[in-house]
């Protein structure tokens, strides 16, 4: 059964203790929910498990998955900022992450449609609307599977019609086996554990 856990992290951001001693653990279907005011390192954990920080003391495993990969190989890290070219079409968009991300570009138009873009698939991205450039960025989710989803405010920007399409998408994936860890300061509409990150001192 696939399972992730962290023991003992410790992050450190030029000479600012962010956390200490943080541990999680969730199996297949689960997810975690981190929350915490501004400042408190919810991105920056997500960021360790990411593999885009290095921990300051403590160590991250993923059982049950690839034993080839290390857990931010098989983890889709979806941050707050969406990384979009805003001359590229809303398709091209996509298929230049599911390429890089070594998926299978036949799944691009299923993906725009799981996140209601479909039609706007020959739209250049700088049309978008914040909402619209959010749900592009979570099709990556649909489009490439990896069991590991690393979220920070997946909901930011999105109305209440692309929420609740999240969480449908979130749903999915728990159902098939996924994990999902989340930054949030609001309701996912999932089912999810919290762990609660203090301000910094």
């Amino acid at each position: 059964m696939l399972r992730l856990s962290a023991s003992g992290l410790s992050c450190v951001r030029g000479s600012r203790s962010i956390f200490h001693g943080i541990n999680l653990e969730l199996s297949a279907g689960q997810a975690i929910a981190l929350v915490g005011p501004n400042g408190s390192g919810k991105s920056s954990l997500l960021r360790l498990i990411a593999g885009l920080l290095r921990p300051a003391a403590g160590r991250i495993d993923l059982t049950g998955g690839s034993a080839e990969q290390t857990p931010a190989e098989q983890a889709h890290y979806l941050a707050h900022l969406d990384a979009l070219k805003p001359s590229l079409t809303v398709a091209e968009n996509l298929e230049f992450w599911v390429s890089y991300l070594g998926g299978d570009v036949a799944r691009v138009s299923a993906a725009l449609g799981s996140v209601g873009l479909g039609a706007l698939a020959d739209l250049p991205a700088a049309y978008l609307s914040a909402g619209q450039r959010r749900r592009l960025s979570l099709a990556r989710l649909v489009a490439v599977p990896r069991p590991l989803w690393l979220l920070d405010e997946p909901t930011s920007a999105l109305d209440a019609a692309g929420q609740e399409r999240l969480a449908d998408l979130m749903r999915q994936h728990l159902a098939g086996g996924g994990l999902i860890v989340a930054a949030t300061h609001g309701p996912l509409g999932i089912e999810a554990r919290e762990i609660r990150l203090g301000a910094i001192p």
